[in-house]
């Protein structure tokens, strides 16, 4: 008989909706692999291009196989508000209440964070139809705000996220995270040792396999004859791009190479105004994602860049690197905590986070290599993502813990 997973979380878009695309990616696995998947997640959320065609409370939708039901949750002015807060809360009352009488019911589930009220729906869930409860965590919270933020561990709302994320390691059958050290952090909060399982984000070969042609108007705009550092994703303070545009003004003087940043973000328009009188940058609108690999083969070494905060010693997990990774080119990596896996998988130049002055050295050096050695680098991630990082591995790490 066929087994159900559902996948509580209320930040799960689509190819129609748009971000985030992890969970849809782990429901194509999961079915191809012979499950049923329920994706019960919000109707309303800031990284949505498209907002869900809705109708009452609970709307039920089938995209490529999979079963959604999009919850009615109210809207947000921004992402970080006392709104999406709400926001939460509602999703959390609405699910004990979805219509079950028409759907199959579980035998896994599972439970993402950003959100960890939802916990209390996955026990009871799991509670009522002897399911296997998996806590999935891809942000630490309440680490991260407490990073972000400098909150106090006394500050209300640490304590309430605190009494959350407890819960949910002592409850879950399995706790697994994006974070490759996160496991000590969880353990430190009293979760034992076994529960955990490393599961990092990926990429969908189907798709990176058959990008889409990049747009004319977007290439006319990278130049041909010069040695190009690119940047595709979103352009906030989390990404740490001031950094590097700080090293971009450092190297007015090297006209050979020229940098190319895709995207959009809080940050864009104040470092676009930065290096507004700089000859050797351009800030394009950002591109559908089915694109970023055409995009991407247009460039000779891809940037990604971090802040140095504490919160990164448990590891990374970002979605652009491993895009970075499968389109075989070099990559610079401003970073400076363990689990680095530019150095693990071979394939680029690590260099300190927060550091200008670093960077450019680091891009100085990429330019400085032969192009067989920079191939060579870029073959490194390639291979080092397609049997890593692929949905189809990261699924079966899922199914394995299910079946166990």
């Amino acid at each position: 008989m066929k087994k159900t997973i559902w996948i509580i979380n209320q930040y799960v878009g689509s190819p129609i909706h748009g971000m985030e695309f992890r969970h849809y990616y782990l429901a194509k696995e999961f079915v191809r692999k012979g499950y049923e998947v329920i994706i019960f997640s919000g109707s309303y959320s800031h990284l949505y291009k498209k907002l869900p065609n809705t109708n009452g409370t609970y709307t039920f939708e089938t995209i490529d196989q999979i079963q959604y039901c999009w919850v009615d949750v109210p809207t947000y002015a921004r992402s970080v508000s006392l709104g999406r807060f709400w926001n939460m809360f509602v999703f959390l009352f609405r699910m004990y209440f979805i219509p079950t009488k028409n759907i199959s019911k579980p035998d896994a589930i599972i439970v993402s964070s950003p959100s960890l009220f939802p916990i209390f729906n996955g026990k009871y869930f799991a509670d009522k139809y002897q399911a296997k409860l998996i806590f999935e965590v891809r942000d630490i919270w309440p680490l991260t705000i407490q990073n972000l933020a400098k909150m106090s561990s006394w500050h209300p709302l640490v304590l309430l996220l605190s009494f959350f994320e407890k819960y949910a390691y002592k409850k879950a059958d399995n706790v697994c995270s994006v974070l490759p050290g996160a496991d000590k952090h969880m353990i430190a909060q009293r979760m034992q040792a076994n529960k955990f399982f490393y599961a990092p984000n990926g990429i969908l070969l189907e798709e990176v396999e058959n990008p889409e042609v990049l747009a004319s108007s977007v290439q006319a705009q990278i130049p041909k004859d010069k040695f190009i550092v690119g940047y595709v994703g979103t352009i906030g303070v989390s990404n740490a791009m001031n950094y590097f545009i700080d090293a971009v003004l450092l190297l007015q003087n090297h006209p050979e190479i020229f940098f190319v940043v895709i995207g959009d973000g809080g940050e864009k328009e104040a470092l676009n105004e930065k290096v507004s009188s700089a000859k050797n940058i351009i800030f394009i609108d950002p591109i559908p994602k089915q694109q970023v690999q055409s995009a991407l083969q247009l460039f000779d070494a891809c940037y990604i860049g971090w802040n140095d905060e504490p919160l990164y010693e448990f590891g990374i997990s970002a979605n652009k690197l491993y895009d970075y990774m499968y389109s075989a080119k070099p990559i610079i990596h401003s970073f400076s905590s363990e689990n680095d896996p530019i150095q693990l998988a071979n394939c680029g130049i690590s260099c300190k986070a927060e550091s200008p002055e670093a960077i450019k050295d680091a891009i100085l050096a990429m330019h400085a290599l032969t192009e067989d050695k920079r191939n060579e680098l870029g073959k490194n991630g390639r291979s080092y993502v397609i049997n890593h990082h692929s949905y189809d591995a990261i699924a079966q790490k899922f199914i394995d813990i299910i079946n166990k």
